[in-house]
Order: structure tokens, then C-alpha cells, then sequence
């Protein structure tokens, strides 16, 4: 169960956000989903689309590389960085032409083969210091 539900946790970040796959979101996530973000919650495999459409829209070669998962039960914990160049609004910050490298780590809860809920912890913070949209410590 656990090595499935690795490979479950992968294909979100491979195939459906570095490879836009998105025909995979109905299959992976279910109707009943709740991701929560920082930046917003995400409601079923619609939302899950819509915040991939934001994300690909600021960022539209935002790549995922994931770094290292660890499954117990019914959830998968994934260490991931997902690299991009700004070229469009995010966040209110109009596009920078930055490059961006940011990580996080991502814990699914999976059942039936399905996304059940989601928790993300991305490096907010150090994103919008490289768009330098917030001072860095050396800046201040």
C-alpha cells in the first residue's frame, strides 16, 4: 500500500504539474478532495485544475523534481522543489522574468487510489525574495 501510494503522491508532481497532464487530476483526486495551502484551499479535482492554471500561468515552465517521500498508512509525505521563470501576475506581483527554485513538502492522505486531502508547506517566503518582491536579511 505504501509503495502504491508513493507512486500515486509522484504522478501528481511529474506527470500532472511538471508534464501538465492534466487529464490525470480526475483520476488521481477525488470529488471530495481538500488540499490546504497557504495561499488557499483546494476543493476537488476543479480546484486542484484551477490552481494548477495559476500556478502554470505565473510560472508557465514550472518544473517539480521531488527529493525524497517517506509513506505510512494512508499518507505519503514528499519533499519536492519546483523551479519556474516569473512571467505572469502571482499574487499580485506582476511578472518579474525571475528565475525562482523554491521547495516544500507536501503530505497526502490517500485512500482508494485517490487524493483525500492534502497539506502543503512551500518556502513562500524565500520565493518572493527572489522575485524581490520582499527584502532578503542582507537587504534590509
Amino acid at each position: 500500500m505504501s509503495e502504491q501510494n508513493k507512486r500515486i503522491a509522484r504522478k501528481v508532481f511529474e506527470d500532472v504539474q511538471s508534464q501538465q497532464n492534466l487529464a490525470l487530476v480526475d483520476e488521481l483526486v477525488a470529488g471530495d478532495y481538500v488540499g490546504h495551502t497557504p495561499l488557499d484551499d483546494i476543493h476537488g479535482p476543479e480546484g486542484a485544475k484551477q490552481f494548477d492554471a495559476v500556478l502554470r500561468e505565473a510560472f508557465p515552465d514550472y518544473q517539480v523534481t521531488v527529493a525524497d517521500q517517506i509513506a505510512e498508512g494512508d499518507k505519503v509525505a514528499t519533499r519536492w522543489t519546483c523551479r519556474g521563470t516569473h512571467k505572469g501576475q502571482f499574487q499580485g506581483i506582476p511578472p518579474t522574468g525571475k528565475q525562482m527554485a523554491m521547495s516544500g513538502i507536501t503530505i497526502f492522505r490517500i485512500a482508494d487510489g485517490k487524493l483525500i486531502e492534502g497539506w502543503t508547506n512551500p518556502d513562500l517566503l524565500g520565493m518572493l525574495q527572489q522575485l524581490g518582491a520582499i527584502p532578503t536579511p542582507e537587504q534590509a
